[in-house]
């Protein structure tokens, strides 16, 4: 379970012990954003519209460009029934060399009956001496769907640092109505433990896509759609779908270049998005 932050009202968290809270409700054709707080170093882009699904754009900002040693950073969102909400970040999310303290993030959320969370942020650099603890948490009610992307760098390639980040631990948790668990959860510690096979790749990628109201027979038709787009690539990336624990699929994947990881990224989720709620995947506005 998410670790406990420590109090932010202590004057020395300030900027470095930081959390933000929002609310989605659907109204009318759009979801719109009900409540949000925020303390530093988070902040909020306000809330768009890039396609017709009317699902809600949002883009976690944090100004310092990245994680610090000693940062203790949450998230936590819920969604209304039938609200729709985009996650993702402006660029990628960097964690800074630590000489000792690791960096946190510790995410939770929230969804209810009918509506769909799509969390798609920018790929996590770990820096060489880096340390980070990553922790999310998504719960589901009857009729909820969620996808939720996660990806890695082996590090600042261009620099040489290619797996020599110090530490990272991540654990992602999507539980049902149900009470059916979907886990992944993994430490990589390259200075003890060798990555083996993985070595060989510069990003990795998880994507887990979980629906109870999606009919049954439709998933592995889907899921050999996305095994048709993992094939297209050739050598340059490796990964598999299969069959989740929960109503959905998870799939795993390794990329040489992060043209492929984006590519792979694109063409999953467009296709994921169109079998779920018939609309293309948004196209996210970079700033």
């Amino acid at each position: 379970m998410p670790t406990p932050l420590s109090n932010p009202s202590d004057l020395s968290n300030v900027g470095r012990v930081g959390r933000l809270d929002l609310h989605y409700a659907r109204q009318g054709q759009r979801t719109i954003l009900a409540k949000s707080r925020c303390t530093s170093p988070w902040h909020l882009f306000p809330t768009m519209y890039l396609d017709d699904s009317g699902s809600a754009f949002t883009s976690f900002v944090n100004p310092s460009g990245g994680f610090v040693a000693g940062d203790q950073l949450s998230i936590h969102a819920s969604l209304e029934r039938d609200a729709h909400v985009v996650f993702s970040t402006p660029s990628a999310n960097r964690v800074y060399r630590s000489l000792g303290e690791e960096a946190r993030q510790t995410v939770t959320l929230s969804v209810a009956s009918g509506a769909i969370l799509e969390w798609f942020p920018e790929v996590t650099i770990p820096f060489s001496g880096s340390r980070f603890v990553q922790a999310m948490d998504v719960r589901l009610e009857k009729g909820a769907t969620a996808l939720i992307w996660d990806s890695l760098a082996s590090g600042r390639m261009a620099r040489g640092e290619r797996w020599a980040f110090a530490s990272l631990r991540n654990e992602i948790r999507i539980t049902t109505a149900s009470g059916d668990r979907l886990l992944e959860r993994y430490e990589v510690r390259p200075d003890q433990y060798p990555v083996g096979l993985v070595s060989q790749y510069d990003y990795v990628a998880s994507l887990f896509v979980v629906s109870d109201s999606l009919d049954p027979t439709r998933w592995p038709p889907l899921r050999g759609i996305v095994a048709d787009v993992l094939a297209s690539q050739g050598s340059d990336l490796l990964g598999g779908v299969t069959e989740a624990t929960v109503p959905g699929m998870a799939v795993k994947l390794v990329a040489r270049s992060s043209e492929v990881l984006v590519t792979v990224q694109e063409l999953l989720w467009d296709a994921i998005r169109r079998a779920l709620c018939g609309f293309s995947r948004p196209f996210l506005r970079r700033y």
